[in-house]
Parts: C-alpha cells; structure tokens; sequence
C-alpha cells in the first residue's frame, strides 16, 4: 500500500508555478497559506485551483498563491480576511478556536481512525454544517482539505507516553492540544508553522506533532531523533473566506468559483493519503528515524489520552462527537 501510488503522485506533483498578474476589471482573489508550495497537499491543491481559476475565468477572475507565509501566517491570516486583506485561505481546523468550539472535535486525540473515516465525516450532514458555523462572526467555510494524520516527534525515542515527560512539544494554539500534552506529563508550546523548525533546532522545544508531508516538507525530521508512527490526530484544513466578500460576488461568478473549488477539493483530496505516504518514505530515504508500535504500545497512548475528551464533551457537543464517532473509515 505504501508503494503502490509513489510513481503516479510523483508525476503528478509538479504543476508549472506561475506568477498571475491581475488586469483590470478582473476579480484579485488573493489566497494565502503557510507550506511549501509543491510535494504538499495544501499547496498542490492551491496551485492547482490558482491555475483553473486563471484559465478558466481569465477576464473575470485572477487568483494569487501566496505560500510557506509570505502573505499571512495562520495566526494572522483570519483577522486579516475581515479587514479584507485576503480574500481565501485554508488554515488548519486547530485556527478556528477563536470563531468557535465546535472545531475541537478535529483535535480529540484518536477521535478518527484514518483520513477516510474524516472524510465521512466531513460529508456527513454535521460536518456540512460546521462550514457555517462561523459566519455569524464574518468567515464562511467552502471545502475541507486533507493533510494527514499525525504522528510525534522528539529529540529522544517515544515508544511508551511516559518517554515524553517532562519535555516540550510545539502545538497549535488549542486548549485541546495543550491538554493532550498534559495528559503526557509534557508542555505544549503554541507557535506559528514558520517558526518550529527554528525552535526544534535551538532546542526550544523538544518536539513537534504534525503530518508526514509536513514533517517532510519543512525538514522536521533532520532535527528531532526520530518519528513515532502514532496517527493520533488529524491534520486537515478549512478553505475559508470573508461572508462579506464570498455573499458580495455576481452571482455567476460566485456559481464558477464554487464549482471549480469543489472539482479541485476532490481531485486533491483523492491524493492526499498517497502525498503522505511519499513523504514518509522520503523522510526514510533521507536517513530519518521513523518508529512503528505494536498494537499494545499503541493502545498505551490511546489510555493515555482518554481522559482529555471528558475535559471537552461539553463545549463541543455529545452530538457533534457521536456523529464523528459513527465514521468508520476504512481502506
């Protein structure tokens, strides 16, 4: 299964980048995100709606790719939307915390048991509503977007959760996360994606949780022992946009753009899993540590962080929690 993709994705992984220079009259729709631009599911998938939008709605519509920062970083990228500074962007679901609770339930430790069983959640009439679930406060969501699941890193091996006492690990800025690290008798250290890399390396943290391409991507493993394959987590993204700007578009405009966001956002997606899986047997051929456990070691970690989902039932929902819960998933 880890192989049999490797040789498509690859071919299919190196759209032309283009700059797009924006006339006149054409709608700027300025779309901003945090990772490389090419080997990422993110930024394949931004690469791509950039190029079908500029084809397709050339005299109408120019988008622009702003990646690995260089616009916004994910902390500042949603404020910036409601100034009208931006106009898309897909931050992790771990950004919303501050437009609503509701998104924690991406967080809960072993909440998903693979990305497909995310996905069907997503699709499922509970997950359709949390795209909407913020537009009282300016943000609209159009399409969810897979990364990966998670795995842990750190500067000694982790095999049992007690190995990670005692250390600091970067997280998102969620209070789930945070928990979760407590729950491992560790720190969690909020900061933004485009400074991990300096902070693993200076010491500042110890370790990090994040996606094989992101792991791969940003050169994660090169300073961090190794990589325990957990998938403890799930790392997915929200396209997002202003209510203001998304509801003011002629509304033929509006139809093409949604239509072309949801043919990329199946395209991309259906390669996501296989994105992750080269990027894991890239992190092995670049000499990286990547430790596998066995189903009783796993289940260790799994007892280890139970007690967060009680800490956070109620802000997220029984509801909202069975409904992922009843998502199976499944290769």
């Amino acid at each position: 299964m880890r192989s049999m993709f490797l040789g498509l994705i690859a071919a299919i992984l190196a759209p032309t980048l283009a700059i797009a220079a924006c006339d006149p009259g054409e709608e700027r729709i300025r779309f901003s995100h945090v990772t490389a631009a090419q080997g990422h599911p993110k930024g394949e998938a931004a690469l791509l709606l950039e190029q079908r939008i500029n084809r397709e709605l050339n005299g109408r519509a120019c988008m622009e790719v702003f990646a690995r920062s260089t616009l916004f970083n994910d902390d500042d990228v949603l404020p910036a939307m409601l100034r009208g500074e931006v106009e898309m962007a897909a931050p992790s679901l771990s950004k919303f915390e501050a437009y609503t609770r509701k998104f924690r339930v991406f967080d809960l430790p072993f909440m998903f048991e693979d990305v497909f069983a995310v996905e069907e959640f997503q699709y499922s009439p509970e997950g359709e509503a949390l795209k909407r679930s913020m537009e009282a406060q300016g943000l609209i969501g159009l399409e969810f977007w897979h990364n990966g699941m998670k795995q842990i890193s750190a500067t000694r091996p982790l095999i049992s959760p007690t190995d990670a006492a005692g250390m600091k690990f970067r997280i998102q800025p969620s209070p789930v996360l945070n928990a979760q690290m407590e729950a491992l008798g560790s720190a969690g250290v909020a900061m933004p994606f485009s400074a991990v890399y300096e902070a693993l390396k200076n010491g500042e943290v110890q370790g990090q949780e994040n996606t094989w391409s992101n792991i791969y991507t940003q050169s994660f493993h090169t300073v961090q022992d190794g990589v325990t394959e957990t998938n403890h987590g799930i790392i997915d993204y929200l396209v997002v946009t202003s209510a203001d700007w998304w509801n003011g578009l002629e509304p033929g405009l509006h139809a093409d753009l949604a239509q072309i966001l949801l043919e990329v956002t199946h395209e991309r997606n259906r390669f996501a899993f296989e994105i992750g899986e080269m990027n894991r047997s890239r992190i092995m051929a670049d000499g990286g540590v990547i430790r596998e456990l066995t189903p009783e070691q796993r289940a260790e970690w799994v007892a280890a962080f139970a007690p967060v989902w009680d800490q956070f039932r109620g802000d997220i929902g029984d509801d909202l929690i069975a409904a992922a819960e009843r998502a199976q998933g499944g290769f």
